[in-house]
C-alpha cells in the first residue's frame, strides 16, 4: 500500500462518521431549538397579557396554562425545560406554575 491509497480511504472515513454524526444530532438540536423558542414565545405573551390585561386577566391565565403545559412537553421529550426569565435550560422538574401570577415586588 502507498500513502496515495491510504489517504483517500481514510478521508472517506473520516467523512462518513461526520455525516453520521450531522444526522443523529440534528433532531436534538431542532426539538431544543423549539422548546427554547415556543417556551420564550409564550413566556412573552404571558408578560404582554399581564402589563395589558392584569396579572388575573382571562388573556393572563390562558397564557400561565399554556406555558405551563410547553414546560411538560419539553420535560416529557427532553426531561428538561427552558426558564426564559433565567435564559437556562434547567435539568430539575422545578418550575412553579404560578411563577408569573404577580409582578415581583
Amino acid at each position: 500500500m502507498t500513502i496515495s491509497t491510504l489517504i483517500p480511504g481514510k478521508m472517506a472515513v473520516v467523512l462518513v462518521l461526520l455525516a453520521g454524526l450531522v444526522v443523529f444530532t440534528a433532531p436534538r438540536v431542532r426539538a431544543d431549538d423549539d422548546c427554547q423558542r415556543n417556551t420564550a414565545r409564550i413566556d412573552h405573551n404571558l408578560h404582554e397579557a399581564i402589563a395589558h390585561h392584569g396579572p388575573d386577566s382571562h388573556e393572563a391565565n390562558k397564557y400561565r396554562q399554556e406555558l405551563a403545559a410547553q414546560r411538560a412537553h419539553c420535560w416529557d421529550k427532553q426531561h428538561r425545560w427552558w426558564d426564559e426569565d433565567a435564559h437556562a435550560w434547567r435539568t430539575e422538574r422545578n418550575w412553579d406554575d404560578h411563577d408569573h401570577d404577580h409582578p415581583p415586588q
